[in-house]
C-alpha cells in the first residue's frame, strides 16, 4: 500500500533551471555594459596559476620543493625543465588577462606585450630568490621553535605567502594585476595571509603564525619587519572623486625598517611607524608615531613611550 503521506512531484526540468541561468547572465552582462568581445579568449585560471606558481617555487628551491630523490647534480636540468614548462603555462594566463583588458589592441601588440612581460619575469627570478632567502633567514632568526632553515621553507604559512607575493608583486609591476591578484588569492586560500600584490615589501620580511594578515595594496614595508597573526595594515577612509567613485590612492601604512607589530594589532590609514619601534598586540593605531616608539594596549587609553625619536620636534603624541 502506497504512502498516503507522500506525494508525486513533476521531474525536474534542468532545461528551465538552464534557461533562467542563462537570462540571469544576460541581464547582469546588459546593466554592467559587458561586450561580446569580453572574454572571448578566456579568463586567467586560479587553478592553472596555482599549478604554475608550484612548479616555479620548486624552480627557485629545487632540493626542497622539488620532486623526491632530486640531487644537487641534477638541479641545473631540473630548473631548467621547469622553467620550459611554466613560462609557457604563464604566457597563456597573461594573454587571457591581456586580451581581456585591452580588447582594442592588436594581436601582435598584445603577443609583444605577453613575452615582455614573462621574459621580465624569467630574468627577476634569481633576485627573488635572493629576497626570500633574507625571509627564511629572517623567520629562523626570529623564532626560537625554528631547528633549521629547510623547516621554514618547508612548514612555515608565512614563506608560502611570500613565495607567492615576491612573484605576484613582480607581475602586478610588469602589468598583469589580474593574474598576480589571482596568485595572492591562491595564497590567501592556502594560508590565510591576504597580502594584496601591490604592496612593497622589503627584504628579511618574516609574518609569525600568520593566521589572519591583512596587507593593504599601496603599503610599505621596509627592511627586517615582523608581523604576527591578525594584524591588519589596512585603510582608514577611501578618497572619492566628483561623482562618488572611489580612487586608487596610497591609503595604507608606511612601516620603516625593523619594526615589529605583535597579534591582533591594526594600523590604519597612510600614516608612518617610524624605524624600530614596536606595536603592541591588539592596538588600534591611526596616527604615526616616531622612531623607536613602543605603543602598546592599556585601560583606557594607549600609551606611547618613545625611547629614540627621530625628529621629536615633529611629534606631538596620540
Amino acid at each position: 500500500m502506497a504512502d498516503p503521506q507522500v506525494t508525486e512531484h513533476a521531474p525536474l526540468d534542468i532545461s528551465r533551471v538552464v534557461t533562467r541561468l542563462r537570462e540571469v547572465r544576460e541581464s547582469w552582462r546588459d546593466a554592467q555594459g559587458h561586450a561580446g568581445e569580453f572574454g572571448a579568449h578566456g579568463f586567467p585560471s586560479r587553478h592553472a596559476l596555482g599549478q604554475i606558481i608550484d612548479v616555479l617555487a620548486a624552480a627557485l628551491f629545487p632540493l626542497r620543493l622539488g620532486p623526491p630523490g632530486l640531487k644537487a647534480c641534477d638541479e641545473n636540468v631540473f630548473v631548467r625543465n621547469s622553467l620550459q614548462s611554466a613560462l609557457p603555462m604563464l604566457a597563456e594566463q597573461v594573454r587571457m588577462e591581456l586580451y581581456y583588458v585591452r580588447p582594442t589592441r592588436g594581436s601582435e601588440a598584445i603577443e609583444r606585450a605577453v613575452t615582455a612581460i614573462v621574459e621580465e619575469l624569467a630574468t627577476r627570478l634569481p633576485a627573488i630568490r635572493a629576497l626570500l632567502d633574507t625571509d627564511l633567514e629572517a623567520a629562523f632568526r626570529g623564532d626560537p621553535a625554528a631547528r633549521s632553515v629547510d623547516e621554514v621553507l618547508l612548514c612555515y604559512p608565512g614563506t608560502i605567502a611570500l613565495i607567492h607575493h615576491r612573484i605576484a608583486h613582480e607581475l602586478y609591476l610588469l602589468g598583469a594585476p589580474l593574474v598576480a591578484r589571482i596568485i595572492a588569492e591562491n595564497a590567501h586560500s592556502r594560508t590565510g595571509i591576504d597580502i594584496h600584490p601591490g604592496a612593497s615589501i622589503g627584504e628579511s620580511f618574516f609574518i609569525d603564525h600568520g593566521t589572519g594578515v591583512v596587507i593593504g595594496q599601496t603599503a610599505v614595508i621596509g627592511k627586517g619587519v615582523r608581523l604576527y597573526q591578525a594584524v591588519t595594515l589596512g585603510a582608514r577612509s577611501f578618497a572619492t572623486d566628483d561623482e562618488g567613485r572611489l580612487l586608487n590612492t596610497p591609503r595604507h601604512p608606511i612601516i620603516e625598517d625593523d619594526v615589529t607589530i605583535y597579534a591582533g594589532a591594526t594600523v590604519l590609514g597612510r600614516i608612518t611607524i617610524g624605524k624600530g619601534s614596536v606595536i603592541g598586540g591588539n592596538v588600534w593605531l591611526t596616527r604615526s608615531v616616531p622612531c623607536g616608539s613602543r605603543v602598546r594596549q592599556t585601560q583606557p587609553s594607549i600609551n606611547i613611550e618613545t625611547t629614540d625619536p627621530c625628529d621629536p620636534n615633529e611629534w606631538s603624541g596620540l
